[in-house]
């Protein structure tokens, strides 16, 4: 590549990263930085463990954004340095170490970038997840468990907390639903963009003749509420049913009524926890998944309320948006974006942050061109 190719692409990641620094408000950052860390120091900090958790959670973001960002600076200048070295020694071997180089960098400045998109009333908001199997039997629930463990491997490799509140085993293998949580600053406007029907092709192991079966799974994406959320919901609204857990556990798990069922009768929304040994534990977590679905549903009503007052009423673009091929060929694509790769098992593996920051920057789009 030409000097003067890399005097116009370091040009072009120095204004993006100014814009990137604007929109994170890098000085408000460091601010709120020193005030959490002032606020984890305090010896009080763990006697309420819900805010400790929350205070640790932001402080841990806010620093990896703020390290990423200084970082990119830092590689910025770095790279300058050496394209000018290879400059005044005509050093080919040096010019390709920069190359090598840029090409990260554009990547690292595009994937930073995509923070800056997660501006949504609640994309700041830790995600709760629930996987349904669909169609397709004993191939789909295995679907819906493999597609729990790629969120949970994604979430690992993050380093982000995964609750489990409730799973609903399969009778051959798999499983027919489960619902979790993930806790890290903007994983509901991170994963947001994984809701809809997801559908897998595959040679069955279930199938003693080896066919190819289709099967899908569903994928519901809402945010968890924090105590200063406005959703009140009437005691007389709610039928509460406790019952034996099921599947896997210790020592009473499975011999005491501790699981507990809510019903939102006015929208017949339904959710269930067995994670606790307590049913009391189960109902107040039960109550969370119930106040963040019946949210929602509220905002979605709003949203539809919107389109129609547009004259814009458009399907879900939720609705079954990936595949999932693993024969007569190998490849995941993503059916809003266009996005794929050839690699199944390591999208099964967790490795999905190109679908997450392709389907972010797609919603971005969408957004925009459904404003104008």
């Amino acid at each position: 590549m030409a000097a003067t190719d890399f005097d116009s692409e370091i040009k072009q990641l120095l204004a993006t990263m100014k814009t990137i620094g604007s929109v994170l408000d890098v000085e408000d950052m460091r601010r709120e930085i020193k005030d959490l860390g002032e606020q984890v120091a305090a010896p009080d900090l763990w006697d309420d463990q819900a805010n400790a958790q929350r205070v640790t959670g932001q402080l841990s973001h806010l620093q990896g954004t703020l390290d990423r960002f200084e970082s990119l600076e830092s590689r910025l200048d770095d790279l300058s340095v050496l394209v000018e070295l290879s400059r005044e020694e005509a050093d080919e071997e040096t010019l390709a170490e920069a190359q090598v180089e840029l090409d990260r960098l554009h990547k690292s400045v595009e994937q930073l970038e995509v923070r800056t998109l997660l501006n949504g009333e609640y994309d700041v908001r830790e995600a709760l997840i629930t996987i349904r199997a669909g169609a397709g039997g004993v191939d789909a629930a295995d679907f819906a468990e493999t597609l729990m463990r790629m969120y949970t491997r994604w979430a690992e490799r993050n380093k982000y907390a995964v609750e489990v509140f409730d799973t609903s085993y399969a009778e051959e293998a798999g499983l027919k639903s489960a619902t979790f949580a993930v806790h890290a600053p903007y994983a509901y406007g991170t994963l947001s963009v994984e809701a809809g029907t997801h559908r897998l092709v595959r040679i069955s192991p279930f199938d003693n003749q080896g066919r190819r079966q289709t099967s899908f799974a569903a994928v519901e994406v809402v945010p968890v509420l924090e105590q200063t959320d406005e959703i009140d919901i009437p005691d007389e609204d709610i039928r509460v049913d406790v019952y034996r857990s099921s599947g896997p556990g210790g020592q009473s798990v499975n011999t005491t009524d501790s699981a507990v069922r809510l019903t939102h009768i006015p929208t017949n929304t339904v959710v269930s926890c067995q994670n606790e040994k307590s049913q009391l534990q189960n109902k107040a977590s039960a109550m969370v998944i119930l106040k963040a679905k019946i949210l929602a549903l509220k905002k979605a009503e709003e949203r539809a309320h919107l389109d129609s007052l547009r004259g814009d009423v458009q399907a879900s673009w939720g609705d079954q948006m990936r595949n999932y091929v693993l024969n007569p060929y190998q490849m995941v694509k993503d059916l809003r974006t266009e996005f794929e790769v050839g690699n199944p098992q390591a999208v099964f593996d967790g490795d999905i942050d190109g679908f997450l920051e392709a389907g972010i920057r797609w919603r971005r789009g969408a957004e925009q061109a459904g404003s104008s």
